[in-house]
């Protein structure tokens, strides 16, 4: 197969190992650096260039999009799909997943179980929000925020007021939300393939932090997830319909709670904490998945 992966650094970890795993796999593997790409939109004929040349002949594109470039990102999934190429990341799944809000509110739809979370944009209503989630101490997330950024613990109340005060000020968007005292700083990373998890480590935060992200510092290991943690990961990547996620969940006194579904989750971390090969069976589900442009080209016929 010809595989396209979007990435703006092939240098990095997860890019590198996908790369590898297709290359094992005897496939022809590019790193495409999507904003670097240019689209002709035609109905009749739609086509991506890239550096000079036209992008074609590609049976499967794997986007490995960063959230500060989502918008962009997902019009270059959205020209590929236009060209019937199989996007293992489809443009749709990877806007919900990235609008927090959005995010949130369809896993409730779904009746998944998360943290108690509040929205509003009058800052009139800060003591009415902060009492929707069960008062302090409660954390104030930024929707743009990634990695742990633009995510605060507030103590008290009156430190919750300041924390929204301040990003009001700043016209930032944000979500309060319950915090989970139980999960003792930790969080489970569930990585999603299909209908399967197929790789789980708990995050532990560094002493001093209540964010458990491994850019934050904090620490992994392998970890044994019960049936129910389970259902509610493949659950939660379903309701984004992605087929590959890194779905984070809090263990907390009333069962597992999402926070939030990754549609570009790293591999680093899961990979050296549990052991297992995730890029390979990235790689064997898109096999499963994507139709050779010869076939596509006979169901044309």
């Amino acid at each position: 197969m010809k595989i396209a992966i979007l990435s703006r650094n092939p240098r990095l970890y997860s890019t590198r190992r996908i790369v590898e795993a297709a290359q094992a796999r005897h496939h022809e593997v590019r790193v495409i650096d999507h904003m670097k790409c240019y689209m002709d939109i035609t109905s009749s004929n739609p086509a991506i260039w890239y550096e000079g040349e036209k992008l074609e002949g590609y049976d499967a594109v794997i986007p490995r999009i960063g959230a500060s470039v989502t918008t962009y990102g997902a019009a270059v999934i959205r020209q590929f799909e236009m060209m019937g190429v199989y996007c293992l990341t489809g443009s749709i799944p990877l806007g919900r997943s990235r609008s927090k809000l959005r995010a949130l509110q369809l896993l409730s739809r779904k009746g998944i179980g998360m943290p108690k979370t509040g929205f509003a944009h009058d800052v009139h209503n800060t003591r009415e929000l902060i009492k929707l989630v069960g008062g302090a101490p409660l954390v104030v997330k930024l929707l743009e925020g990634t990695q742990g950024r633009g995510v605060v613990l507030a103590e008290t109340i009156k430190a919750a007021e300041s924390v929204i005060d301040a990003f009001c000020e700043l016209k930032a968007d944000f979500l309060v939300q319950e915090f989970i005292k139980e999960a003792g700083g930790s969080d489970v990373r569930c990585f999603v393939i299909g209908r399967k998890v197929v790789a789980a480590m708990e995050r532990t935060a560094q002493s001093g932090e209540f964010r458990s992200n491994l850019h934050r510092g904090g620490s992994a290991e392998v970890t044994k997830l019960t049936p129910t943690e389970r259902r509610t990961a493949i659950k939660a990547a379903q309701a984004m319909s992605l087929h590959v996620a890194g779905v984070d969940i809090l263990r907390s006194a009333r069962g597992p709670l999402v926070m939030e579904v990754n549609s570009s989750p790293g591999l680093r971390g899961i990979e050296e904490s549990t052991g297992i090969n995730v890029a390979n069976k990235i790689i064997r589900f898109v096999e499963e998945h994507a139709k050779p442009l010869t076939l596509r080209g006979h169901a044309k016929g």
